[in-house]
């Protein structure tokens, strides 16, 4: 049986990856477009430890090989290996699954780890996600948020900031979590579904800073990671609507990740967007950093 479910790329937020799952391999993808197959390595629990635990904890995972989402449509899977190799059965188990199939998948991380506030312990910006409560314990005792780095999410500096040779506004906005989690930083998991009565910054990070320059650097960085956040399930719609208007500088990126978008609330919109990225896909060249394997071997 294979099953299905989505997750976020954490630490920093990268956007939610999309994993099908079988017993002896699994295929995943950050984008809907590029799909890694990778082959279960078990741990020492043995083949009945699989049914037991948790996968991301108990297994490690190998890449066998990527392939395309048209590549899977028109089944040509053969053409990815030597001459004179046969396709391990894995890997057809999982490309004949994804043949046909609808993204995105259910998410499935409802344990968060998150960064508190120094002054009341709150919810300041989440670190860590997973599936099952077993998983928790894997994890790092981190209390520090990452920013994604500018050298994958560059956001444009003002010209005051380029005269006075200014550090990233992603690197900045990482300093200034750090100081609001205070000098002994705490983190704690929550169960979101058990928790419904505590605040969670629906963006993943809080956005009431006191000060105007933090305020600032935290909406520039919100306003480019608008493409990536469309991802995330459940947002309310006016918020989804804002995102998606914030998402129409980056239209490469919007048709990039599209398919992973769980909601649409203006189509007109995200339509013209799209148009707009295909035009500038027939004259200008693919982004190098949409070559990069986008952290889902980290998983």
């Amino acid at each position: 049986m294979i099953k299905t479910y989505s997750q976020r790329l954490l630490p920093p937020y990268y956007g939610q990856v999309q994993i099908a799952e079988s017993e002896r391999a699994r295929a995943v993808t950050a984008d809907g477009q590029t799909w890694e197959i990778q082959f279960i390595h078990l741990g020492n629990g043995g083949p009945s430890h699989l049914k037991n635990s948790a996968p991301d904890i108990n297994h490690r995972y190998r890449r066998a090989v990527t392939v395309s989402a048209s590549e899977i449509r028109e089944k040509k899977i053969e053409a990815l290996l030597d001459e004179g190799q046969s396709v391990d059965e894995r890997i057809l188990e999982l490309t004949d699954f994804l043949t046909d199939i609808s993204l995105p998948f259910p998410a499935a991380d409802h344990f968060e780890y998150w960064l508190l506030d120094d002054k009341d312990q709150s919810p300041l910006a989440l670190i860590f996600s997973c599936r099952d409560s077993e998983q928790t314990s894997a994890y790092p005792s981190r209390p520090e948020w990452t920013a994604l780095p500018s050298a994958v999410m560059p956001i444009e500096l003002t010209e005051d900031e380029k005269s006075y040779s200014s550090a990233p506004v992603n690197y900045r906005l990482e300093r200034a979590v750090a100081e609001r989690a205070g000098f002994n930083p705490k983190a704690k998991w929550f169960t979101r579904r058990l928790n419904e009565d505590q605040s969670f910054p629906p963006l993943m990070l809080r956005e009431d800073w006191q000060d105007e320059e933090t305020a600032d650097l935290c909406q520039r960085y919100l306003h480019r990671q608008a493409p990536r956040l469309l991802m995330l399930h459940g947002l309310h719609q006016d918020l989804r609507r804002q995102l998606e208007i914030n998402a129409r500088a980056y239209a490469l990126e919007v048709e990039r990740f599209y398919p992973l978008y769980p909601e649409i609330v203006d189509k007109t919109l995200m339509d013209t967007i799209r148009v707009e990225a295909r035009l500038r896909g027939v004259t200008e060249d693919q982004p190098a950093l949409h070559k990069r394997r986008d952290g889902i071997h980290y998983l």
